[in-house]
């Protein structure tokens, strides 16, 4: 699949302000006055700049407001539901913090049940594809919510915690990685399938279906050269996991070494959300000989 920018940023850090919005929810941290309001803004600053930059890939943003009409079927319009009604239940939480240092709990934690129900209702817009085989799988909700509870956890200086998640996503990226190569091919795909021609024989491409590119063409097609992606995964799995990780380890947690932890660890999350589109085969790609 195409690594649209506007998507990647969207993902990573809507997922990483909502995970930090989940441990204000539960209370990890209970800043008051002027603290609560620098942090409460960084939450709401990651959150909602990353759904706002999900509609810069939109053909027609001004019709973004038509996604809550489909929540019946889509996970994209639950993904917008939850959203709505994570950061409205989380604002009084937020304001309580800032004018009476006092955390409630009553919008609290359904508040951070929300977050992470909009994590999942993001993921599944991916998982739930048959025609990518490689997000076709419990990892990939396993990927976004754990990459959530990550940055969270860093955000909110839960050394501890981060370290283990942090760890427990390494793991889950080098699975990911490892299945997710083999899944296309498991799948059974091929040309022959594509086509409905596989009772004849073997299936090759003759003639390209047209002269010029289109948008399937641009938007589900797209290669990537064995050394850069096994250069990505290095980095993602270092930067996203094990540096992180040994900062928070080894360094006194405080703003410099979160301001460290966090930065090593969205450049593996930036570099394992580019793999994450870019490495995705849609078998869309048979029809016009690319897989």
């Amino acid at each position: 699949m195409h690594p649209a920018p506007s998507v990647i940023v969207f993902t990573v850090l809507s997922g990483l302000g909502l995970g930090f919005l989940t441990y204000l929810g539960l209370g990890v941290i209970q800043p008051e006055g002027l603290n609560a309001f620098l942090i409460y803004g960084i939450a709401y600053g990651f959150a909602v700049g990353g759904l706002m930059a999900s509609t810069f890939h939109l053909g027609n943003p001004q019709r973004a407001l038509k996604a809550f009409t489909q929540w019946r079927t889509s996970w994209l319009s639950r993904e917008a539901w939850f959203s709505v009604v994570t950061l409205l239940l989380m604002a009084p939480v937020a304001l309580f913090a800032i004018f009476t240092g006092f955390h409630t709990a009553t919008f609290g934690l359904p508040g951070a049940g929300l977050a992470l129900a909009t994590v999942f209702c993001t993921s599944m817009i991916y998982a739930q594809l048959k025609t990518v085989p490689r997000w076709n799988h419990w990892t990939t909700p396993a990927l976004f919510l754990v990459f959530a509870l990550a940055g969270g956890a860093i955000l909110s200086g839960a050394a501890s915690a981060a370290v283990v998640l942090c760890l427990v996503l390494g793991v889950l990226l080098v699975v990911s990685f490892v299945t997710g190569d083999g899944r296309f091919a498991a799948r059974g795909s091929t040309m022959e399938t594509a086509t409905g021609l596989g009772r004849i024989g073997k299936v090759r491409l003759f003639e390209p279906p047209h002269t010029g590119t289109n948008y399937l063409m641009r938007e589900m097609i797209h290669l990537v050269g064995r050394k850069h992606r096994a250069r990505l995964r290095v980095i993602s799995i270092l930067f996203a996991s094990l540096l992180p990780a040994l900062v928070l380890a080894v360094l006194p947690v405080g703003v410099p070494t979160i301001v460290l932890a966090l930065t090593l660890h969205l450049i593996g999350a930036f570099a394992a959300r580019w793999l994450f589109f870019a490495e995705a085969e849609h078998v869309v790609g048979l029809y016009y000989g690319a897989r």
